[in-house]
């Protein structure tokens, strides 16, 4: 089995990576390490079912035979979408595209890693697949919001019109080890800032929610929605229903990083952040069979040693 994984330097991918050839298949990574981090995968180079390329989905596919292509290709923090605006719109257009051609060629099946930011500023809580969204198509977050909700409607185009095996994971917060220190989102953010003594920065009044999903949790979830035939054509959500303040993580990590770090408020960074945000995955759990397992203070005392051995790293090679 030859699975393609676009975007497999990031965070995400690069943990889909590692599971699938832990799985015995063989895998394609596809990255141009825009926002990826070619130390994401650079364990994974010695083994003889990895290949990575390195190539621009912008201006087309690799002329490859795969069975399983996961479009996982775009800049996904604020950080990342608002410095590439451009970039993150073409790859979820032009790139979802030359992917679905590939996929439609190789009679491959297709996932399209789409985002719980299609549900915008939600006003249904919490959010169920069929709420379309409160969106705005010209705010500072829609050049990620709508290159989703346009990647995801390619999606199905090419389902309805070219047969083309499809399924789209609207996946929510995730966190663990091998997300990029300067990610710019919440537990990247608290984290780092724990353990180099710096304030926790802490943006609006803290009262907004996230429900945050461990990384292993959150590949389980997307391989099982590949592997599911009862899944085709589907739009299924993938995220950890449990629900906490940001003033709770703020505390949590420093507690658990044994931080004296103050926590500090500022504005929002970038505008329209949703103020609720908690997926209702009954829809997984009753196609795919598929829920968390990893624990807020398992998964986050993980992602704390990573990040404590990642900035140990950095200061024996400054």
């Amino acid at each position: 089995m030859v699975d393609l994984v676009a975007g497999g330097g990031g965070f995400i991918g690069s943990h889909l990576c590692q599971r699938l050839i832990d799985e015995g298949r063989t895998v394609i990574c596809v990255d141009n390490f825009l926002t990826g981090r070619r130390s994401n995968v650079e364990h994974l180079l010695s083994s003889p079912r990895f290949e990575l390329l390195d190539m621009d989905l912008i201006y087309g596919a690799p002329e490859v035979e795969v069975e399983r292509i996961y479009h996982l290709a775009s800049p996904a923090s604020p950080p990342g979408y608002t410095r590439f605006p451009i970039e993150t719109m073409r790859v979820n257009s032009e790139g979802t595209r030359h992917l679905l051609e590939l996929a439609s060629r190789t009679s491959s099946r297709f996932l399209y890693a789409s985002t719980s930011e299609v549900y915008g500023d939600p006003l249904e809580h919490p959010q169920r697949e069929g709420y379309r969204g409160n969106v705005s198509s010209t705010g500072p977050r829609s050049m990620y919001d709508e290159a989703k909700r346009f990647g995801e409607a390619m999606t199905m185009t090419y389902r309805n019109n070219h047969l083309v095996d499809v399924r789209i994971a609207r996946i929510f917060n995730t966190y663990g080890p091998r997300s990029d220190p300067n990610d710019g989102r919440l537990v990247p953010n608290f984290v780092v800032q724990a353990l180099t003594g710096r304030p926790i920065t802490v943006y609006g009044d803290g009262k907004q929610t996230r429900s945050l999903c461990f990384v292993s949790d959150l590949v389980g979830g997307l391989i099982r929605l590949m592997e599911s035939d009862a899944a085709s054509g589907e739009v299924i959500n993938l995220g950890n229903p449990v629900e906490h303040t940001v003033m709770q993580y703020a505390e949590m990590v420093r507690r658990l990083a044994r931080s004296s770090s103050e926590i500090k408020f500022k504005a929002f960074a970038v505008g329209d952040d949703p103020q609720r945000r908690r997926p209702d995955i009954a829809k997984a759990r009753e196609l795919l069979g598929w829920e968390t397992k990893i624990g807020l203070e398992e998964g986050l005392s993980q992602t704390i040693e990573y990040f404590r051995s990642e900035i140990a790293l950095q200061e024996c090679t400054a």
